[in-house]
């Protein structure tokens, strides 16, 4: 039975966007020298405001303070830089509704994504590295250990403000200072948590946010006097981060694409593995660089997964991203959307068979239904190709060798699932899938206490956990 749900918006009167905004710059909010542009809303196509962007030298004025602020931060003991990181995280407690609203406003996420995962993981985050700035020789990374200097971090549009978390939150308890780059379609979260460094004193300089498109991030990587890189995002320019970087001291964390088989035994709990299919590559509308986008059957429970699967797809809300109700919201952007198009009719033009739920989409923003695919073969491009989008390719094997191969035949490598009652069959998968994290009988879970990052064309490097302090650490004397 599907029960009809009367809207259940949540209020935007909690948000407070302004007309305008500049960057934050040593502590202040200053003009930036090159061309304002425009931040939309993707569900209704609405202007939220205008931003700033950043020139080359905006952004080496930016560096500037932060390398200026770097000689009283790093110096400061960490049980006092921790008391900072604490005061951020409980602040963003305070303001989580209005930072939840403005992530789905800005995003196109639905609100109780934003609500229940993305800003509780990034409070977490702040409380978990502030616990980590007084306990550095302990980490496990050698004696006394030291900041690196000034991080330069660029970040992207699906998770902006739980990215910030993951760069900034690590590289601030390490005693390093940041210049972060939002993603030019979702900056305001991040001008938000620029005030709460304000509102929590964060000494000046300590954090600036940048705002801009490419040139604007090309100017922050390729600066001489950063001595760390942070990304995370397409391959494409993570590829093109590593040349720019090649042949310089600057240390450099890439967390880019993925392709993530999500594999299904004839064991595994069926009901549950649905579950975990439609949020693997329907959570955030498919906008994770982790999502499982390719659906690994064994072929004696094929039929039945695949039939549970679609009367589970019927179910999904797609809508406004403020409905409390809504499961999936808009795409980001319209650019996004035209991907996502693409590759769907390069799939049908391929021979892969198209399924969606009946789905009324609204008149305005930029949408795409749940979509899933059968009759995928590892040729196909939408097999291969990482489409960022609410699609899932449904491929068939018969043993676990032939799951492997699969799973492992893809340019990327930064997750998997595994669905399966024998805990044997998870250690013998887990051993053999090239993915930084596999996930046992369930998808996308996430803690700040555990490592997350990618092999081959996915990136390298550690984020989160005890590992994700060695990217903004060396050894000391």
């Amino acid at each position: 039975m599907n029960f009809e749900y009367a809207p259940a918006p949540e209020s935007r009167a909690i948000v407070d966007i302004k007309p305008s905004y500049g960057l934050f710059i040593d502590g202040d909010f200053v003009d930036g020298h090159g061309t304002a542009f425009k931040s939309v809303n993707p569900a209704t196509e609405e202007t939220l405001a205008e931003i700033a962007e950043a020139d080359a030298a905006d952004v080496d004025r930016a560096v500037k303070a932060a390398r200026k602020a770097f000689r009283g931060w790093s110096r400061m003991p960490g049980r006092e830089r921790s008391k900072y990181l604490y005061r951020i995280a409980r602040i963003i407690q305070e303001r989580s509704r209005e930072l939840a609203v403005l992530e789905s406003i800005d995003n196109g996420k639905p609100i109780k994504e934003s609500r229940d995962v993305d800003v509780p993981i990034v409070a977490a985050h702040f409380f978990y590295y502030a616990g980590w700035a007084d306990k550095l020789e302990h980490a496990g990374l050698g004696a006394n250990p030291q900041p690196l200097g000034v991080a330069g971090q660029v970040i992207p549009w699906n998770f902006p403000l739980l990215m910030l978390a993951w760069k900034i939150a690590p590289a601030l308890a390490c005693g390093n200072t940041v210049v972060l780059k939002p993603a030019e379609t979702t900056p305001l979260t991040a001008l938000l948590f620029a005030e709460i460094c304000q509102q929590a004193d964060l000494p000046n300089g300590v954090v600036n946010i940048v705002t801009g498109a490419g040139a604007t991030g090309e100017a922050l990587v390729t600066h001489p006097d950063v001595d760390k890189v942070a990304f995370t995002g397409s391959t494409g320019v993570g590829k093109a981060i590593a040349r720019s970087i090649a042949g310089t001291d600057k240390k450099a964390t890439l967390e880019l694409g993925g392709k993530a088989a999500n594999i299904v035994f004839d064991d595994a709990p069926i009901d549950q593995a649905v579950e975990g299919i439609v949020g693997g590559i329907f959570f955030n509308q498919g906008h994770v660089c982790c999502a499982g986008s390719r659906l690994l059957l064994q072929e004696s429970v094929a039929e039945e997964v695949m039939a549970k699967l679609k009367r589970r797809m019927a179910t999904l809300r797609v809508g406004d991203p403020l409905d409390k109700n809504t499961d999936i919201g808009a795409i980001n952007s319209a650019a996004q959307l035209a991907r996502i198009r693409a590759l769907a009719e390069i799939g049908e033009d391929e021979g892969a068979e198209r399924w969606s739920p009946p789905c009324e989409l609204p008149s305005a923003g930029y949408w795409f239904p749940p979509t899933v695919f059968t009759g995928v073969s590892q040729a196909h491009r939408i097999a291969r190709e990482e489409i960022f989008g609410p699609v899932l390719s449904v491929l068939t094997f018969r043993t676990p060798a032939e799951a492997v191969e699969k799973a492992n035949n893809t340019p990327y490598g930064l997750s998997a699932g595994v669905w399966t009652e024998k805990g044997s069959r998870i250690l013998f998968m887990a051993d053999r899938l090239r993915a930084g994290v596999v996930w046992a009988n369930t998808f996308n879970k996430f803690d700040p206490a555990s490592p997350f990052g990618g092999y081959k064309e996915s990136g390298y490097g550690r984020e989160g956990g005890r590992q994700g302090l060695s990217a903004y650490l060396k050894a000391g004397a």
